[in-house]
């Protein structure tokens, strides 16, 4: 189980192994976190899916917006959680029921779900805690 610690060489093996990214709370508002971030990973060469139901057939940073993982057309490598920490456990559940899992798990700051970070990464998927992939992309210099 997680412990909230993780060292440099976790964090960074995410982040490099990632390329695509379904982007869970996906916001059109360009002062909310999950739209700087979405932004970010866009500019750092990252394809980003944002995934908001009530956003959903809207274009966002010039994605369509989609409405669940399900509907990613392609294999996600990380899910980037923007929601509640008990939102996050259903957006866990319905990332490890996809017909292949992401790699990772990543709930945002401030963002901690013991229970589904057990269940990922008893299904093999690595999970992250309260931290944000654009300040650790910053704090670890990956290009």
């Amino acid at each position: 189980m997680s412990t909230l610690t993780y060292s440099d060489d976790f964090i960074g093996q995410i982040l490099k192994d990632t390329k695509t990214i379904a982007l869970v709370g996906a916001s059109a508002k360009e002062d909310r976190p999950s739209h700087e971030v979405m932004k970010f990973l866009q500019s750092k060469g990252y394809k980003v899916y944002p995934i908001n139901p009530g956003l959903a057939g809207q274009k966002l940073l010039g994605m369509d917006v989609l409405a669940s993982l399900a509907q990613v057309p392609e294999a996600i490598d990380m899910v980037d959680i923007f929601r509640n920490a008990e939102a996050a456990g259903a957006v866990t559940d319905e990332a490890l029921e996809l017909a292949t899992p992401p790699k990772a798990i990543w709930m945002q700051l401030q963002i901690i779900n013991e229970e589904a970070a057990k269940k990922a990464e008893d299904a093999g998927v690595k999970v992250v805690m309260d931290r944000c992939p654009k300040i650790e992309i910053k704090r670890l210099e990956i290009a």
